[in-house]
């Protein structure tokens, strides 16, 4: 089954990118609000406890359940440009957040190197977080992945 964009179920958006998992499944990503879901993560029938485990409480507490019974939560992105995430105190007080990555400096890598570590191929630069609204997901991805 091919890939496509479809309406967003959680925000309204047309920017949603469906892909297939299966014959009958397809998992969605939105670029409107930055939220993914799929058509296993149904609540009720699948152990979100379990699947929430590992997440941070902001996130658990963003979930939202759309009309078809799906479970939505925030998109993560991390790639070799940088880092698009939620961060704030509670549902209430929110950003979209973007940090870049940066190339590691010759001491950095020396030190590696020195400790007989695996030198990384980039280092996150906190530095360069820059926040953005709650719907500011796609100012934030375009924010790392920008030409510097």
């Amino acid at each position: 089954m091919e890939d496509k964009l479809v309406k967003c179920n959680h925000c309204g958006s047309e920017l949603c990118y469906a892909s297939s998992i299966n014959e009958t499944s397809w998992l969605y990503n939105c670029s409107g609000c930055g939220f993914s879901s799929n058509d296993l993560l149904i609540d009720g029938e699948y152990d979100v406890e379990e699947y929430e485990a590992a997440m941070p409480e902001l996130y658990k507490d963003l979930k939202s359940v759309d009309s078809e019974n799906r479970v939505w939560y925030p998109i993560v992105i991390m790639n070799e440009k940088g880092m698009v995430f939620i961060d704030g105190i509670d549902k209430d007080n929110w950003t979209w957040s973007g940090i870049k990555n940066r190339n590691l400096t010759q001491d950095e890598i020396d030190f590696y190197v020195l400790n007989k570590k695996e030198v990384p191929p980039y280092k996150t630069d906190a530095s360069s977080k820059q926040d953005f609204d709650k719907t500011g997901f796609l100012l934030a991805l375009t924010y790392i992945i920008g030409e510097e």
